[in-house]
């Protein structure tokens, strides 16, 4: 049975076994094919395509499956576990919280909540002053552009406009959907939101130099929004992914600082979406602060508790306060396991200095990519990202087109050899380890994805 772009039946491969990695049975396992085959039998396909391995436990910086193959995990589940997968402290924390027992308190009042609020305002920046919680990145993202509305609509009925970016991913949610920008992601919905405008990514390719006026590229955009009859005094929000998912794209820090001047000249907010980039994913608290910039809204998640459905909305508090009492709320807002799960981690976090951590380490992460792309220079045409979030994008050297084959090879050949990697579907492999992975096992994991490469390179006989 095919499992997307992989197949799931068992192939005979080297038998590893390291500190870090262990294969010692065919990969996939013998049984991952009946489990699978369950999973598509009786769960929506969308769900399928990553890798077909049978997670059993996972632990810190590994996974292992029920055969007790052992991988250095490269993928924080799509970066959630930053304090390491089963964190001792979580675990504890939910074990205290199982044992009152308290399970769920719809809005009605808890103590960890109280808490976990109390630290989530005490760790973040200055004009974080309330929070908004939630279960799911998406639901933060819905959550800002009601924000970012009706506090727009306090100073006009009418300035509710948003502006994003074309490609940013904001979530799976009708009101994400429609901030991504993307024709085709949007038949399912049927309409185009009159209200939500988009301008362009700047991608780093667009720069035909290193003296690049990223200034006159943000003005040519809004010129452009001018000219199509947008009236700025009606924009509310600027809906800003921090970093592009797909690639670990960053923006150009004169961009980013072009339009907070501009956004101040015509009192629009400022949102970020950290659900991916924050909780020192970048090697700073949150991405934002790469750019120099005080925003207004924090979108936050995955990251955020660890492994337990929580999510966030925060910044200033006239802002947050906007609606009225009981006018928002959600069933699982808030809910006593996940603000526990989101304490411990927070402290984790902090006590670990996981930040700094993930600034230190991700100069042995890039370091040794950027000796990847020299390598290997006709199929790596980028590498991008900061902290422990990177991203390889790949090329087809025959014509110089993005190579999705290239990628998808490069992440099979790894899970063979005991790495997991972010199968994007796309040219890209994206990188992105819990930031409490030591040093060794970082660079073994990076030496292991310069075999990948090779090997595949040399088994498709293509000259580098």
């Amino acid at each position: 049975m095919a499992h997307s772009d992989f197949s799931s039946k068992p192939k005979k491969v080297p038998f590893i076994n390291t500190k870090f990695r262990k294969i010692k049975t065919a990969i996939p396992a013998p049984g991952t094919e009946k489990i699978l085959k369950d999973l598509h039998k009786y769960e929506s396909r969308s769900m399928h395509g990553q890798l077909p391995i049978i997670w059993d436990k996972a632990i810190d910086f590994q996974v292992f499956d029920k055969a007790d193959n052992k991988w250095i995990d490269f993928t924080s589940t799509i970066f959630v576990a930053n304090a390491g997968h089963s964190n001792k402290k979580i675990i504890k924390y939910l074990q205290d919280q199982l044992k009152k027992p308290l399970l769920h308190t719809y809005t009605f009042s808890n103590e960890i909540r109280a808490k976990f609020l109390k630290k989530l305002i005490e760790i973040t920046p200055s004009f974080c002053q309330k929070a908004f919680l939630m279960s799911s990145g998406t639901e933060a993202s819905e959550c800002a552009i009601k924000l970012i509305r009706m506090y727009g609509q306090k100073k006009d009925e009418n300035k509710i406009g948003i502006i994003a970016f074309t490609g940013s991913m904001h979530g799976r949610t009708m009101g994400a959907e429609i901030l991504r920008g993307n024709e085709q992601m949007l038949k399912w919905i049927g309409f185009k939101d009159p209200n939500v405008f988009h301008i362009s990514f700047p991608y780093p390719w667009l720069a035909k130099d290193n003296n690049y006026n990223w200034e006159k590229h943000l003005q040519n955009d809004i010129t452009t929004l001018q000219k199509n009859g947008v009236d700025f005094n009606k924009i509310a929000g600027f809906a800003i992914e921090s970093y592009q998912g797909w690639g670990a794209i960053f923006y150009p820090k004169e961009y980013i600082q072009a339009l907070a001047r501009f956004a101040q000249k015509y009192n629009i907010l400022i949102m970020f979406d950290e659900i991916q980039s924050g909780f020192g994913r970048t090697g700073k608290l949150f991405c934002y602060q790469h750019y120099g910039i005080e925003p207004d809204l924090l979108c936050l998640g995955k990251g955020i508790s660890g492994g337990l459905p929580l999510s966030a909305v925060i910044g200033r508090k006239e802002i947050l306060d906007t609606p009225d009492f009981g006018s928002m709320s959600s069933t699982h807002s808030a809910q006593p396991l996940g603000c526990a799960a989101g304490l411990a981690n927070l402290e984790e976090i902090e006590s670990k200095n996981l930040v700094k951590e993930s600034a230190r380490k991700g100069l042995i992460l890039h370091g040794k990519l950027n000796e990847l792309k020299n390598k290997y220079n006709n199929h790596i045409f980028h590498i991008l990202g900061k902290g422990l979030v990177a991203a390889i994008l790949t090329r087809n050297p025959e014509n110089g087109e993005s190579d999705p084959k290239l990628a998808t090879k490069v992440c099979e050949k790894a899970m063979q050899k005991g790495l997991l990697l972010v199968h994007t579907g796309r040219e890209s492999i994206k990188i992105g380890p819990p930031l409490t992975i030591p040093d060794k096992a970082l660079i073994e994991g990076l030496d292991v994805l310069d075999e990948c490469f090779k090997e595949i390179i040399s088994e498709n006989k293509i000259k580098n």
